[in-house]
């Protein structure tokens, strides 16, 4: 019966159509994410509105601070999805048991690090990051509690990442929506009601994170398919954290640099004064639901190629790659365009002030509307990933896009006639299409090379035999 329900979870990604499988793994992805920054917006909204500005501001300031801290781990998680995929589509049992096990001891040991880091590190790394002293205390003591949770949030990424590799995006959908819910009662009851201020959204945050990888943790305890999990089992197998690791550090290191560029690009933002800056976060946060739309496609294009290249199906890594890429353009285009006709009414939601809207509204119009080229660029990357490659396309972004984006930062800007608020923006739309030229001729020579090897296979097996 476990098996039986495993299997209907289950996507079949190397037969049959592409296009409906394609959309039928992304959709509950792109939903999971959006919940995801849904839920986020309640912690800021609640504190916000019952605990006063300083408490936002101690809760807005550990964002940036968060994602640059947990990008490199949240890159493992995807180096566990390539290798798990690899296996599932070569049909090799031992190799997906040792994935998946190594991947889930690897997540508690990852967000142990990080708890220990967030703990003792807190206070010391936003004195470093100049957080304002009048929020200093409040940021410092809301960092600590949401970093006890860092096993857990570890654990779930980890988990999702392996039964995606599986083509199961409904569960972690259920168990995020679950934890969603459970995140925004206890919000507002230890904030409101308990009078707990940052730390009531801290420990909210980390039961609903605890309570969605306890869910992920019985769902693959349960299974009865390829990704079940015996706990007893846990163990680090070397070959398959080796395999981990050379594919997911690189994919950790890069969200790492564009974490990184992206605080100097805020700089520049800033110095344009706070309603810039201002209508800059907002609509940043906007683009935000656009990015995630178009990010399923990546990682549903990374599983896709995988699990198709493990199972030799070599002609279908293409056409996987060229419908991913039309899907995300079509969701791009959509949903930037959406947002950048409906701005007016959306930044009112963050601010009521017309220059903030104003500014806002210009960001979306040259960062927001173009992006789908971003999505078309992570795309490319997905494909290079999936075929085995996650050293080059790091090098490609890092210098395709955030030493590009330093360097016209550091140069064009600085010229009178050039110092305006949308030579910044412009940066982002310029370097996604170098950036994605870069990855498409990276992705002719790796399949090239690919087609090179396939071609020689017969030729070494023919002299093995005569041998």
């Amino acid at each position: 019966m476990a098996e039986r329900t495993a299997k209907s979870y289950e996507i079949d990604m190397c037969s049959g159509a592409i296009l409906p499988k394609l959309l039928r793994f992304a959709v509950p992805l792109m939903c999971s994410s959006m919940l995801q920054l849904l839920f986020n917006a309640a912690d800021i909204i609640v504190v916000g509105r019952f605990a006063g500005d300083n408490s936002l501001a101690a809760v807005g300031s550990n964002t940036s601070l968060i994602s640059l801290l947990t990008n490199l781990f949240i890159g493992l998680s995807i180096g566990a999805n390539i290798l798990a995929s690899r296996f599932y589509g070569a049909g090799e049992e031992e190799g997906m048991r040792q994935t998946v096990h190594t991947s889930i001891l690897l997540s508690l040991i990852s967000g142990l690090f990080l708890a220990v880091v967030g703990a003792l590190g807190a206070r010391t790394i936003l004195t470093w990051m100049q957080s304002p002293p009048d929020v200093l205390d409040l940021a410092a003591l809301y960092l600590r509690i949401y970093f006890l949770g860092m096993p857990a949030t570890m654990v779930y990424n980890f988990g999702a990442a392996l039964l995606r590799a599986v083509g199961d995006t409904r569960r972690p959908l259920y168990y995020l929506f679950t934890a969603g819910v459970i995140n925004v009662i206890l919000n507002l009851f230890f904030v409101i009601v308990c009078r707990l201020d940052v730390a009531g959204v801290a420990i909210a945050t980390v039961i609903s994170q605890t309570v969605s990888a306890l869910l992920v943790l019985r769902c693959m305890v349960r299974d009865g398919g390829a990704v079940r999990l015996e706990l007893r089992q846990l163990r680090i197998w070397p070959a398959r954290l080796n395999q981990i690791l050379r594919v997911g550090l690189p994919a950790g290191f890069q969200g790492i640099l564009f974490a990184l560029s992206n605080v100097v690009i805020q700089s520049s933002v800033n110095s344009f004064g706070s309603t810039i800056a201002a209508g800059s976060a907002a609509a940043s946060n906007i683009e935000n639901f656009v990015y995630v739309a178009m990010n399923a496609f990546y990682q549903a294009n990374v599983s896709f190629t995988s699990q198709n290249l493990g199972a030799g199906k070599y002609a279908r890594i293409r056409p996987i790659l060229l419908r991913s890429q039309l899907c995300v353009v079509v969701v791009g285009m959509l949903f930037g365009g959406l947002a950048t006709f409906f701005s007016p009414t959306l930044l009112q939601l963050y601010s009521k002030s017309p220059a903030v809207i104003a500014a806002g509204r210009n960001r979306l119009l040259n960062v927001c509307l173009p992006y789908a080229l971003c999505g078309m660029m992570d795309v490319m990357v997905g494909s290079l990933r999936g075929i085995g490659y996650s050293v080059m396309p790091m090098l490609v972004s890092l210098v395709g896009a955030c030493c590009f984006r330093l360097v016209w930062i550091s140069t064009l800007f600085q010229h009178p006639a050039f110092h305006t608020i949308e030579t910044v923006y412009w940066s982002y739309p310029i370097s996604w299409v170098i950036t994605f030229l870069a990855h498409v001729a990276c992705y002719l020579w790796a399949m090239r090379r690919l087609k090179r090897h396939l071609e020689a296979l017969p030729l070494r097996a023919e002299k093995s035999s005569c041998t």
